[in-house]
């Protein structure tokens, strides 16, 4: 294999501090040599710092200078851009949209004489407002993530080298590591430590990880001396007096990954991989600026209504019979009519968006909501398929770190011994019980005579299945001090007050801590012998003879213990019900009680023993230690030494742990289902943990039917397995990744076709690279909306794939959150922000657009009627100065108000989740929607230019005054129809637009009164004529729209208008 030099020098290392993380080297498949310890080499082949072609690559402890390659700065950056690709970047996702690239080769177009319309300024400036505000929001959006960056990047550490970047890293207890190591050293006594692996995927459970042994097992506990006795050559030039080569493996268990936490001591190691090839980084995708659906769909729009503009200007110049430079003429009326595309478009659409982000975060009902990105909180309102994690939240000393929808916190619920079962509320008799048969002998043998032969039986058996818990399992207690120095004395008196549990799985911390409150406290444990404590205070000593460990192939445990004070040998044993009925010995109520116990969410662990003598255990440790000796099939050897001991044990009891979950998570799921969003569990957790928090946290219904889908290992178990999938109806589906893998490689199509006709669908044993390949085939085979929420840094590239992406943020994980559109710090409030915001933010984004693009084709189609009136000519109706005060201070502030209207409350949008629904179908913004206000702009824009034609006296100037003015009360009065719930700030809009337009008349004709438009001509505008033909117009216009929607809420309403009433 390929190999990695990394040697000590006999350097006298100064411990540093810097702000920035240890700088050192990559690597990928490590072995280890060690000549003369500590002397170490290790190689590696890697694709480094973007290089195409893998390379070795030589990693010196020490030895800073003597590296020959570049590695990559040890930061995290969640930026889209830059500072030199910022400007272009925002530009060019600007300019990619149609209608801004029309308007600007529109704005270009003036500079040319024979095109000039009017001033430059009446299409440079609106286009200029456009850039500047999408620039200042990107801008503000790229400060912020840059100085969340920067408050990660700026944590200190302790590092090990005297110069350079390169090195070993010091890590205390309860830091984070700052990058992809080596573990050396640690300073526990048991010479392990645990890590708490939060950021990278959520789980507050915590990892065993040990340190190399060559490097543990030096005299010393300095960490200075360490890195001080090195070997002065390479490994390639041993000196004859050196110590003869140590060869020694490396696995995963020796390995330290950037972001997890140190549970306890300090720890030393060298540093691997760091920046983007870090294992969390190479995981991840890189930040892309996502383009909502809604947009998509604007854009396509605006490309309706550019085909009318050419439509509309080949017929005027057909019209004239194609005379002259008809050539020019086309680009005149394409530049006369560009009001059909309205340019304010998009700068109300962002502006809008800018509030919407405003609201969710001053929302007091989701405190703690941040918006990350402002460009797509539509996409908020329209989510058919909510793909989530499942972790939890980590307690300690009352503070709360939230995770996605379990706490990842076990409950332990309930023993059941067969013919009792003990819950929580009847924990008390089994204290009893348990006491009772602890003090049977000294402390009440008045009590223990008089008992019946019924109660000392189920008193003992109380009693072996509390000792088989407390001693089965992979906990170790450790002594936090409290103050300065107390450590020592804490833990030589197993003060409670200090002691806290560590373990790789929060299952048994909930089982060590049921047993410590019923009386039977574990406190102390080391590699060979574990400590109990009665509730008296008396020390039970046992011996760690063998140990089991869980894996994910056989799903249970073992440990083989020797009573101190008895000589007995015991071997006890836990594990899935699944495996463990072949082991235990008959009995006829094991399966149903399981299947009871699962049905409620709980997760069942079967418990069993069997009693060795000592002849026993001395042949089966002589089996097992020749199992483990061979050369050839030693995994299989092992596994049937141990299956020797495996039989007719005798069953103690069944455990069930709950996984707590978030509050109101059932509720939130439920509310999400009815709103016609389909939720997938995508986890890394083991099948049986994810059948069971499915069930638990309802994403499962009850009367829903569950499909495990076998471990497929080929083409031909997979096509056999979708096809028993097939026959099932209503179903939900639990896979596994090895299984989904293979079903993605044969049969994509089938599979993501069968999966989306499920209620639900978890997926197990989930890689993140598998969470967002899922997300994308969503994407691509249905062609909906995708929403990811996680909390982990195995959740980034899903949330980064998804259409929107939403990170659970707590004290510890904020990984995710970094990365994510919307950062949230509880999984119920996702329900608010889905169905409360998502939904207003179309609904008003959908109005807002569609109004937009009236009061642009109104104007238009006064154009179209005045040209076609006077003779085709390519005359504009308007001067620049009108055609800028129409869009901006006559009509903008009531428009833009829109963004305010609510059909309904935010109480009522949450009680019926099925307003959301009805989203789903895209109705508020559809071709059906867009054509009927196409035709309400051609009605109004016909009737008020044809209006003031009738009705003018004898100058030009009157038509102007007449239209333009009944074009305003038009659009204003238009406002009040589209708005469905009042707010002040409305009724302020219309009145300050109202204001600023009679304003203009009474103060501005003086000020162009050379230019030829409706100020100049005042006394007109004053006369009772003026008043009454500008009157009929408008009402006019607007009378006839009033009655039919009155009519269409009077026959045909909405499905909000009932819950209004």
């Amino acid at each position: 294999s390929d190999e990695l030099g990394l040697h000590f020098s006999m350097h006298r290392f100064l411990e540093s501090k810097t702000r920035t993380h240890p700088s050192p080297h990559c690597c990928r498949h490590i072995s280890s040599t060690t000549a003369g310890l500590p002397s170490f080499e290790h190689v590696v082949c890697l694709r480094c710092c973007g290089r195409r072609d893998p390379r070795p690559r030589t990693v010196w402890l020490g030895h800073p200078e003597k590296r020959d390659q570049r590695y990559p700065r040890n930061v995290i950056n969640n930026q889209k851009y830059n500072f030199f690709t910022f400007l272009p970047g925002v530009l060019f996702n600007q300019f990619k949209y149609f209608f801004n690239l029309y308007f600007l080769l529109l704005a270009c177009s003036q500079f040319v004489v024979e095109m000039r319309l009017g001033a430059l300024y009446t299409y440079w400036v609106p286009l200029g407002f456009v850039l500047a505000v999408t620039v200042i929001r990107e801008a503000t959006e790229e400060i912020r993530c840059y100085m969340r960056d920067k408050e990660v990047n700026s944590q200190i550490y302790s590092k090990l080298t005297a110069r350079g970047r390169l090195g070993g890293s010091s890590v205390p207890a309860n830091q984070r590591v700052p990058a992809d190591m080596i573990f050396l050293r640690t300073s526990e006594k048991n010479g392990s430590c645990f890590l708490r692996t939060d950021q990278l995927d959520g789980e507050t459970d915590w990892k065993l990880r040990l340190p190399v042994t060559c490097t543990q097992r030096l005299p010393t506990a300095s960490v200075k001396t360490l890195l001080k006795c090195g070997c002065l050559t390479v490994c390639q030039n041993i000196s004859e007096d050196s110590d003869p080569p140590v060869n020694e493996s490396l696995s995963i268990e020796n390995t330290l990954w950037a972001s997890t936490v140190i549970a306890s001591g300090t720890v030393v190691g060298v540093v691997l991989y760091t920046g983007r090839e870090l294992r969390s980084v190479m995981n991840t995708s890189n930040p892309r600026s996502k383009i909502g659906l809604f947009d998509l769909e604007v854009n396509c729009l605006t490309k309706i209504l550019f085909g009318a503009l050419v439509v509309v200007s080949l017929v005027m110049v057909a019209l004239q019979h194609f005379a002259g430079r008809w050539y020019l003429q086309i680009i005149r009326f394409l530049l006369l009519f560009s009001n059909i595309i309205p340019i304010s478009l998009r700068v109300n659409l962002d502006m809008g968006k800018i509030v919407y982000s405003w609201v969710i975060r001053r929302d007091s009902k989701i405190p703690g909501t941040v918006v990350r990105s402002s460009t797509i909180p539509e996409q908020l309102g329209r989510i058919s398929y909510l793909l989530t994690d499942k972790t939890g939240i980590y307690v300690e000393n009352t503070v709360l770190i939230h995770r996605t929808l379990t706490q990842n916190e076990m409950v332990f619920k309930r023993l059941h011994l067969g013919t009792v079962a003990y819950g929580l509320d009847s924990m008390d008799e089994v204290i009893k019980l348990h006491y009772l048969t602890l003090h049977s002998q000294n402390s009440f043998p008045h009590h223990w005579s008089n008992a019946t032969k019924v109660r000392k039986t189920m008193s003992s058996r109380v009693h072996e299945a509390v000792k088989a818990i407390a001693l089965c399992h992979n906990v170790t207690p450790v002594y936090e001090s409290n103050g300065v120095t107390d450590q020592a004395e804490a833990e030589r008196h197993y003060e409670d007050s200090c002691r806290v549990y560590q373990a790789s799985s929060p299952d048994e911390v909930a089982l060590v801590q049921w047993t410590e409150s019923v009386g039977l406290t574990l406190v102390g444990r080391d590699q060979s012998s574990v400590q109990l404590r009665t509730p008296g205070g008396h020390i039970l000593n046992f011996t760690i003879l063998q140990i089991f460990p869980f894996t994910y192939e056989s799903k249970r445990m073992g440990i083989i213990v020797r009573d101190e004070s008895t000589g007995e040998i015991t071997f006890y044993m836990k594990g899935a019900d699944v495996v463990m009925a072949g082991i235990v010995q008959y009995n006829d109520w094991l399966e149903e009680e399981c299947g009871n116990m699962a049905r409620e969410g709980l997760r069942v662990l079967v418990v069993a023993k069997k009693s060795l003598t000592e002849e026993q255990y001395q042949d089966f440790e002589a089996r097992y230690v020749q199992a483990k000796l061979s050369v050839h099939d030693r995994s299989l050897k092992v596994a049937t030494v141990i299956e020797s001991l495996e039989m007719e044990m005798e069953l103690l009891c069944l455990t069930g742990v709950e996984d707590q979950l978030q509050t109101d998570v059932r509720p939130t799921l439920e509310t999400l289902r009815n709103a016609g969003i389909k939720v997938w569990m995508l986890t890394g957790d083991k099948l049986e943990t994810a059948t069971c928090t499915a069930k638990n946290a309802h994403l499962v219904t009850r009367t829903q039917d569950i499909h495990i889908f076998r471990l497929v290992t080929n083409r031909g178990e997979a096509h056999l397995e979708l096809n028993a999938f097939r026959r099932k109806h209503d179903c939900a589906l639990v896979i596994s990744g090895d299984s989904l893998e293979m079903c993605l490689k044969y049969y994509e199509c089938e599979f993501m076709e069968l999966a989306c006709q499920c209620p639900a669908v978890v997926c197990c044993r989930c890689a993140p690279t598998q969470k967002a390949q899922i997300v994308r085939l969503l994407q691509e085979r249905t062609g909906k909306l995708t929403c990811a929420v996680g909390d982990g840094g195995n959740d980034v590239s899903m949330i980064q794939e998804a259409d929107c992406g939403v990170g659970v943020e707590g004290k510890e994980g904020k990984q995710a959150s970094l990365a994510a559109d919307f950062s949230i710090t509880q999984f119920k409030h996702l329900g608010r922000l889905l169905m409360v915001h998502g939904r207003n933010s179309y609904k008003r984004s959908a109005a807002l657009s569609q109004f937009v693009i009236h009061r642009s084709l109104c104007i238009s189609t006064m154009q179209a009627v005045f040209s076609s009136v006077f003779y085709f000519a390519s005359v504009p109706l308007y001067q620049g100065f009108l055609i800028i005060g129409y869009s901006t201070i006559y009509t903008m502030f009531p428009v833009f108000s829109l963004v305010l209207d609510k059909d309904v409350k935010s109480e009522v949008a949450m009680l019926y989740p099925e307003l959301y629904k009805d989203l789903l179908k895209g109705r508020p913004l559809s071709y059906k929607t867009f054509l009927i206000w196409v035709l309400i702009s051609i009605y109004q824009g016909s009737i008020i230019m044809y209006g003031a034609l009738l009705l003018f006296e004898s100058e030009f100037v009157h038509i102007v005054a007449i239209s333009f003015t009944s074009l305003i009360l038009t659009e204003l009065l238009m406002v009040a129809l589209t708005i469905q719930t009042w707010h002040w700030l409305m009724i302020v809009a219309e009145l300050l637009s109202l204001s600023c337009y009679i304003a203009s008349l009474v103060f501005l004709h003086e000020f162009i009164g050379k230019v030829k438009c409706l100020f100049s001509n005042v006394y007109f505008i004053a006369t009772l004529s003026f008043l009454w033909k500008v009157t009929v117009i408008t009402l006019v216009s607007c009378l006839p729209l009033y009655v039919l929607k009155y009519l269409r809420r009077r026959f045909s309403p909405p499905s909000y208008s009932k819950l209004t009433s």
